[in-house]
């Protein structure tokens, strides 16, 4: 058994977020799969673990469980320190963590699954609705990380040469829009970050069609 195990779901955004950065860190883990459209996640022993009742969480040979894939990427730069996703230096670091907070913080929580299946249950929004929902958000959303790309001025990643927070978040998010049919037409810089990223061997092995719990 591996040092760390990660309980998640292949199409989880979240899960693929932390999926990336231990994949760009070389760090080996056990998957622990937790079915959400079963809602697994509500079950009381995975309650016990992640009393949010969402995925993932990243489990270490302490015995330590933690949840919340930036908490756990930041986590996860102390135990391996290179390559560094949120950097040292002060004015980089937040604009990584502005980007990365724009997709985590405005984008994600509103069209996540949880958000739909509220949608569809409880207040009887239609198939069509839930996907305008869906595309307006992204829409909004991918609008403000084109204009930071735009303001950052680099390539091939988010913020230059290397990797960071920011494209770990950014490439399950426009897998998420892609699946979706969500037009993408708008964001050129955006499809330039998501392309190139495609090409590396961490992104591509953290794909949710490469995980062991994936279903087609």
């Amino acid at each position: 058994m591996s040092a760390l195990q990660l309980y998640g779901y292949f199409n989880s955004s979240t899960s693929y977020r932390v999926r990336i950065a231990l994949a760009l860190k070389g760090l080996a883990f056990d998957t622990v799969a937790v079915d959400l459209r079963a809602q697994a996640q509500r079950s009381a022993e995975y309650v016990a673990l992640n009393p949010g009742a969402c995925v993932p969480t990243l489990r270490d040979d302490s015995g330590m469980a933690l949840g919340q894939s930036l908490a756990i990427i930041d986590y996860l730069d102390g135990v391996q320190p290179q390559p560094r996703l949120i950097p040292a230096e002060r004015a980089l670091r937040a604009r990584v963590l502005e980007l990365a907070d724009t997709i985590a913080c405005d984008i994600h929580p509103l069209n996540n699954m949880r958000v739909l299946r509220y949608l569809k249950q409880r207040l009887g929004v239609d198939d069509a609705g839930r996907q305008a929902w869906y595309a307006h958000w992204i829409a909004e959303g991918l609008g403000a990380v084109e204009q930071l790309l735009a303001r950052a001025d680099a390539a091939p990643y988010c913020f230059g040469a290397q990797p960071t927070l920011a494209d770990c978040c950014l490439v399950p998010q426009v897998a998420n829009a892609v699946r979706m049919h969500c037009p993408l037409d708008a964001f050129a810089r955006v499809r330039r970050v998501w392309e190139h990223c495609q090409q590396q061997p961490a992104f591509q092995a953290a794909a949710p069609s490469r995980q062991p719990d994936y279903v087609a």
